[in-house]
Protein backbone atom coordinates (compact mmCIF):
# COMPACT_ATOMS: atom_id res chain seq x y z
CA UNK A 1 0.00 0.00 0.00
CA UNK A 2 0.81 3.51 -0.87
CA UNK A 3 2.08 5.86 1.86
CA UNK A 4 -0.66 9.05 1.39
CA UNK A 5 0.49 12.31 0.62
CA UNK A 6 0.13 13.98 4.54
CA UNK A 7 2.92 11.25 5.82
CA UNK A 8 5.32 13.76 4.66
CA UNK A 9 8.08 12.76 2.40
CA UNK A 10 7.88 16.03 0.51
CA UNK A 11 8.82 18.00 3.72
CA UNK A 12 11.96 15.62 4.57
CA UNK A 13 13.67 16.31 1.40
CA UNK A 14 13.14 19.46 0.18
CA UNK A 15 10.23 18.64 -1.85
CA UNK A 16 12.54 15.71 -3.68
CA UNK A 17 11.24 12.37 -3.72
CA UNK A 18 14.51 9.46 -2.81
CA UNK A 19 14.03 7.05 -5.66
CA UNK A 20 16.75 4.30 -5.05
CA UNK A 21 18.01 2.81 -8.35
CA UNK A 22 20.44 0.32 -9.61
CA UNK A 23 21.10 -1.24 -12.73
CA UNK A 24 23.19 -3.80 -14.58
CA UNK A 25 24.69 -3.18 -17.71
CA UNK A 26 26.83 -4.89 -20.62
CA UNK A 27 29.88 -2.31 -19.56
CA UNK A 28 30.56 1.41 -18.39
CA UNK A 29 30.17 3.15 -21.88
CA UNK A 30 26.36 4.35 -20.94
CA UNK A 31 26.07 5.30 -24.95
CA UNK A 32 27.90 2.26 -26.25
CA UNK A 33 26.86 -0.65 -23.90
CA UNK A 34 23.84 -2.34 -23.74
CA UNK A 35 21.21 -1.18 -20.31
CA UNK A 36 20.07 -4.61 -19.23
CA UNK A 37 18.22 -4.62 -15.73
CA UNK A 38 16.49 -1.56 -14.06
CA UNK A 39 15.25 -1.46 -10.59
CA UNK A 40 13.84 1.52 -8.61
CA UNK A 41 12.28 1.62 -5.50
CA UNK A 42 10.51 4.81 -4.41
CA UNK A 43 11.37 5.86 -0.84
CA UNK A 44 8.09 6.65 1.37
CA UNK A 45 7.70 7.69 5.21
CA UNK A 46 5.38 5.56 7.76
CA UNK A 47 2.72 6.48 10.71
CA UNK A 48 6.11 6.90 12.61
CA UNK A 49 8.08 9.13 10.90
CA UNK A 50 10.61 6.50 9.46
CA UNK A 51 11.85 6.18 5.82
CA UNK A 52 10.95 2.93 3.99
CA UNK A 53 11.38 1.34 1.58
CA UNK A 54 8.32 1.03 -1.28
CA UNK A 55 7.33 -1.22 -3.44
CA UNK A 56 10.27 -2.70 -6.25
CA UNK A 57 9.37 -1.51 -10.00
CA UNK A 58 11.82 -3.94 -11.96
CA UNK A 59 12.46 -4.45 -15.88
CA UNK A 60 14.77 -6.85 -17.99
CA UNK A 61 16.02 -4.81 -20.30
CA UNK A 62 16.87 -5.83 -24.28
CA UNK A 63 20.08 -4.65 -25.86
CA UNK A 64 19.54 -1.79 -27.85
CA UNK A 65 20.18 -2.11 -31.62
CA UNK A 66 24.10 -1.47 -32.61
CA UNK A 67 24.86 -1.46 -28.96
CA UNK A 68 28.12 -3.32 -27.62
CA UNK A 69 28.41 -6.11 -25.22
CA UNK A 70 31.54 -6.87 -23.20
CA UNK A 71 32.08 -10.30 -22.45
CA UNK A 72 34.31 -9.08 -18.87
CA UNK A 73 31.15 -7.37 -17.71
CA UNK A 74 28.67 -10.14 -18.80
CA UNK A 75 30.85 -12.47 -17.01
CA UNK A 76 30.87 -10.18 -13.99
CA UNK A 77 26.84 -10.07 -13.71
CA UNK A 78 25.98 -13.68 -14.77
CA UNK A 79 23.63 -12.09 -17.65
CA UNK A 80 22.92 -13.67 -20.38
CA UNK A 81 21.20 -11.00 -22.26
CA UNK A 82 19.60 -13.15 -24.99
CA UNK A 83 18.20 -16.04 -22.39
CA UNK A 84 14.64 -16.60 -23.64
CA UNK A 85 13.51 -16.95 -19.74
CA UNK A 86 14.63 -12.96 -19.07
CA UNK A 87 11.17 -11.89 -20.91
CA UNK A 88 12.96 -8.58 -21.35
CA UNK A 89 11.82 -5.23 -23.03
CA UNK A 90 13.09 -2.92 -25.34
CA UNK A 91 14.42 0.34 -23.95
CA UNK A 92 11.66 2.52 -24.83
CA UNK A 93 9.21 -0.18 -23.12
CA UNK A 94 11.07 -1.13 -19.94
CA UNK A 95 11.74 2.77 -19.44
CA UNK A 96 7.84 3.08 -19.53
CA UNK A 97 7.82 0.51 -17.08
CA UNK A 98 9.68 2.64 -14.67
CA UNK A 99 8.69 6.06 -15.17
CA UNK A 100 5.48 5.89 -14.83
CA UNK A 101 4.71 4.72 -11.36
CA UNK A 102 7.47 6.98 -10.45
CA UNK A 103 5.30 9.48 -11.73
CA UNK A 104 2.31 8.79 -10.11
CA UNK A 105 4.35 8.28 -6.62
CA UNK A 106 5.52 12.22 -7.33
CA UNK A 107 2.16 13.23 -7.70
CA UNK A 108 0.46 11.23 -4.82
CA UNK A 109 3.29 12.28 -2.01
CA UNK A 110 3.04 15.69 -3.99
CA UNK A 111 7.13 15.91 -4.48
CA UNK A 112 8.57 17.96 -7.39
CA UNK A 113 10.69 15.53 -8.76
CA UNK A 114 12.47 12.41 -8.23
CA UNK A 115 16.13 12.23 -6.80
CA UNK A 116 18.33 9.09 -7.54
CA UNK A 117 19.57 7.38 -4.98
CA UNK A 118 22.51 5.01 -5.74
CA UNK A 119 25.65 3.24 -4.81
CA UNK A 120 28.17 5.35 -6.95
CA UNK A 121 25.18 6.94 -8.36
CA UNK A 122 26.71 8.96 -11.39
CA UNK A 123 26.64 5.03 -12.98
CA UNK A 124 23.09 4.64 -13.05
CA UNK A 125 22.04 8.55 -13.80
CA UNK A 126 23.91 7.66 -16.57
CA UNK A 127 22.59 5.11 -18.03
CA UNK A 128 19.28 6.14 -17.36
CA UNK A 129 20.18 9.68 -19.49
CA UNK A 130 21.32 8.11 -22.02
CA UNK A 131 18.77 4.85 -22.30
CA UNK A 132 15.94 8.12 -22.12
CA UNK A 133 18.15 10.44 -24.90
CA UNK A 134 17.96 7.03 -27.26
CA UNK A 135 14.34 6.71 -26.73
CA UNK A 136 13.50 10.34 -27.18
CA UNK A 137 11.98 10.95 -23.82
CA UNK A 138 12.10 14.62 -23.07
CA UNK A 139 12.46 14.05 -19.68
CA UNK A 140 12.06 11.96 -17.08
CA UNK A 141 10.72 12.11 -13.36
CA UNK A 142 14.63 12.25 -12.23
CA UNK A 143 16.13 15.27 -10.98
CA UNK A 144 18.90 16.27 -14.08
CA UNK A 145 22.12 16.02 -11.91
CA UNK A 146 21.86 15.65 -8.46
CA UNK A 147 21.85 12.85 -6.63
CA UNK A 148 22.01 10.75 -2.79
CA UNK A 149 25.24 8.58 -3.00
CA UNK A 150 24.96 5.65 -0.20
CA UNK A 151 28.62 4.82 -0.89
CA UNK A 152 29.26 8.66 0.99
CA UNK A 153 26.89 7.85 3.33
CA UNK A 154 28.47 4.58 4.10
CA UNK A 155 31.74 5.82 4.60
CA UNK A 156 30.29 8.61 6.87
CA UNK A 157 28.18 6.06 8.86
CA UNK A 158 29.82 3.20 8.84
CA UNK A 159 33.26 3.65 7.40
CA UNK A 160 32.74 1.47 4.91
CA UNK A 161 32.37 2.44 0.85
CA UNK A 162 31.75 -1.06 -0.27
CA UNK A 163 27.84 -1.61 -0.73
CA UNK A 164 28.30 -5.60 0.89
CA UNK A 165 30.33 -4.11 3.60
CA UNK A 166 27.90 -1.12 4.36
CA UNK A 167 25.49 -3.05 4.82
CA UNK A 168 26.91 -5.65 6.85
CA UNK A 169 27.88 -2.73 9.10
CA UNK A 170 24.03 -1.63 9.31
CA UNK A 171 23.14 -5.40 10.40
CA UNK A 172 21.73 -5.90 6.94
CA UNK A 173 22.15 -9.59 5.53
CA UNK A 174 24.12 -9.68 2.74
CA UNK A 175 24.31 -12.90 0.16
CA UNK A 176 26.83 -12.62 -2.61
CA UNK A 177 25.46 -15.41 -4.95
CA UNK A 178 22.32 -12.78 -5.48
CA UNK A 179 24.57 -9.60 -5.98
CA UNK A 180 24.68 -8.23 -9.23
CA UNK A 181 20.98 -8.11 -9.84
CA UNK A 182 19.71 -5.07 -9.94
CA UNK A 183 16.89 -6.05 -7.47
CA UNK A 184 19.21 -7.60 -5.01
CA UNK A 185 21.33 -4.72 -5.14
CA UNK A 186 18.21 -2.11 -5.05
CA UNK A 187 16.26 -3.64 -2.46
CA UNK A 188 19.61 -3.69 -0.49
CA UNK A 189 20.90 -0.31 -0.92
CA UNK A 190 17.44 1.25 0.48
CA UNK A 191 17.40 -0.56 3.21
CA UNK A 192 20.85 0.85 3.87
CA UNK A 193 19.53 4.42 3.02
CA UNK A 194 16.53 3.99 5.15
CA UNK A 195 18.89 2.83 7.92
CA UNK A 196 21.41 5.39 7.55
CA UNK A 197 18.91 8.98 7.52
CA UNK A 198 16.70 6.91 10.41
CA UNK A 199 19.74 6.61 12.79
CA UNK A 200 20.94 9.99 11.87
CA UNK A 201 17.31 11.70 12.04
CA UNK A 202 16.74 10.03 15.79
CA UNK A 203 19.99 11.72 16.89
CA UNK A 204 19.22 14.86 15.26
CA UNK A 205 15.42 15.24 14.10
CA UNK A 206 15.00 17.53 10.89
Amino acid sequence: MRNKPEKGIAQRFRGFLPVVVDVETAGFDAKKNALLEIAALPILMDEMGKVVPGETIDCYVEPFPGSELDPKALEFTGIDPFHPFRMAKPEAEALKIIFDPLSDYLEETRCSRAILVGHNPFFDLGFIHAASSRCGFSKTPFHQFSTFDTATLGGLAFGQTVLARAAQAAGIQWNNSEAHSAVYDAERTAELFCHIINKWDRVDPP
